[in-house]
């Protein structure tokens, strides 16, 4: 199995590198893991509804009917670390052989993606900008191998 987290923005700000980076290494111990990040299709906004489409259908066109693809969604399932962690944990179970994590872009997700979704997640009640929102999720994805490990890292 291999988890992926895909995005449509990415910076070269130091914090967000480094955060980045050592998230994405500590989550590699436990699976293979990667960050790709997909050219966003257009910056006028005068186009976002053309920009949802276009973003929608690059992303149908990694996506195989068995890959497992996790949205972070405003309107997805709110939970704790320990909840997300047993999230993984079936998600681990699945036999699925790819694990996408999607950030969308700065105008949401086309209703096909949203459709395709296996799991929505809400991150946060606050609306959180694309890179800190990608540090959180990095960092629940370790916590959440780290939980299911039974590691020291976790206060419950």
């Amino acid at each position: 199995m291999k988890l992926v987290l895909l995005n449509f923005q990415t910076s070269k700000e130091p914090w967000f590198q480094s955060a980045n980076d050592v998230y994405s290494e500590k989550i590699s111990h436990f699976l293979p893991f990667e960050v790709k990040t997909l050219k966003a299709q257009t910056n006028d906004r005068d186009q976002r509804d053309v920009r949802v489409r276009k973003e929608g259908q690059a992303l149908l066109d990694i996506l195989k009917p068995d890959d497992f693809l996790v949205l972070l969604d405003e309107k997805g399932q709110s939970m704790d670390s320990v909840k997300f962690s047993e999230h993984l944990n079936r998600i681990l179970g699945s036999g699925k052989k790819q694990v996408y994590f999607l950030i969308g872009g700065p105008y949401g997700v086309s209703d096909e993606i949203k459709k395709r979704a296996s799991l929505k997640v809400n991150l946060s009640p606050f609306t959180l900008n694309h890179l800190v929102a990608q540090v959180v999720l990095l960092e629940q994805i370790y916590r959440g191998f780290m939980i299911l490990k039974n590691l020291p890292y976790h206060n419950p």
